[in-house]
């Protein structure tokens, strides 16, 4: 047991728990971050092989500390991102326990209890970073029970390898479908690959120049239009759908995106169209996205009923909870904040909210 209470637990040792843990550092708070992970990296250590960061090095670095650059590549791959966060966590000396697994959070007097598989712990404040990654969102379509083939989620899916020879429909027009469709259609090996990639509405492309940088930097011109009671900017959903990394380009311009409509159902083979066209498959990719990763904090009942589960947040305090922050699940919990370089603003302004709260 961990009796003696914290000024803040932070749940999660992702980038958004690591970036909050810098900035309670330098406010001199007594923290804990609780990670149920076995090795630094947060979900980074889960994308697939082929995946690279959308921003160069020097756009995606968390406060303090600038993402060294990777030789021989301009946008980063995710293994260097996962070297990068091992290497800030040793560098700040901060105080990470895994694997934590946590179960809930819970009212405690003047206190939250923080409920996992290794024990309890009691703090003044709760920041929850544990993202989105670990909740992949499925969509209900008619026949999916029915399909013979292998279902497999974007959070599963690791290489081209695994899809040799076989019949694969991606289905998802953001970066994630695109980048899969990519990494399947490029596949060669001398076991062809036939792909269907398919999405809900025609593919958005970004301009070629927009990267990572640009996004951080709608998001946050969105952000300050609204505080000044401006036009809503639209933000990075007003510019598009798809970063056209370097491999998804060269796939594009190849000719080999060309993207068909949603199906309406699926049977025993495959996806039937609104047209009644058929696809046999063999696998089917949803790159669907994803939702927040709150069951932990299901006892303190600070859900809303609209806004798909979502905690009401005011900046990142929970309105309704002044105790508990939330910390790199998108937009609704600050510009960008799911983001390397976005994270970095609303944890300072977190830890800020905090270290008043704490008097």
């Amino acid at each position: 047991m961990n009796e003696r209470p914290y000024d803040t637990v932070v749940v999660g040792g992702g980038q958004a728990g690591l970036a909050a843990a810098y900035h309670l550092r330098r406010a001199g708070l007594d923290f804990v971050v609780l990670d149920a992970q076995e090795r630094p990296g947060g979900a980074w250590r889960r994308m697939w092989d082929s995946l690279h960061l959308f921003s160069p090095a020097a756009y995606s670095s968390l406060p303090g500390r600038p993402m060294p650059v990777q030789s021989g590549e301009p946008y980063p791959e995710a293994a260097h991102a996962v070297r990068y966060l091992a290497a800030y966590e040793e560098r700040y000396d901060l105080p990470v326990v895994r694997p934590v697994r946590v179960w809930g959070v819970h009212r405690d007097g003047e206190l939250l209890r923080v409920e996992g598989d290794a024990g309890s712990w009691w703090a003044r404040t709760v920041i929850s970073a544990t993202g989105t990654w670990w909740r992949p969102f499925w969509p209900s379509v008619p026949g999916q029970r029915a399909f013979a083939g292998r279902h497999v989620h974007a959070a599963d899916y690791r290489n081209p390898k695994d899809f040799a020879g076989q019949r694969v429909v991606v289905v998802g027009g953001g970066n994630s479908g695109a980048q899969i469709a990519a990494d399947l259609a490029t596949f060669d090996s001398g076991e062809e690959i036939s792909l269907t990639w398919v999405t809900r509405r025609p593919p958005r492309w970004l301009p070629d120049d927009i990267d990572g940088r640009a996004l951080f930097d709608a998001a946050t011109a969105r952000r300050r239009a609204l505080e000044a009671g401006r036009a809503d900017t639209g933000g990075v959903a007003a510019l598009g759908d798809i970063v056209a990394v370097p491999p998804v380009r060269e796939a594009r311009d190849h000719g080999l995106l060309a993207a068909r409509p949603m199906f309406i159902r699926l049977e025993v083979s495959g996806p039937v169209w609104a047209n009644g066209s058929r696809q046999e498959a063999d696998a089917i990719v949803w790159a669907t996205g994803f939702r927040p990763a709150l069951a932990h904090l299901a006892p303190l009942g600070l859900r809303s009923g609209a806004g798909r589960g979502r905690i009401p947040v005011e900046s990142t305090r929970a309105r309704d909870e002044p105790r508990l922050h939330l910390l790199g699940y998108g937009d609704w919990t600050g510009p960008a904040s799911a983001t390397l370089i976005g994270v970095g603003r609303p944890a300072r302004e977190a830890v800020r909210q905090i270290a008043a709260l704490l008097g």
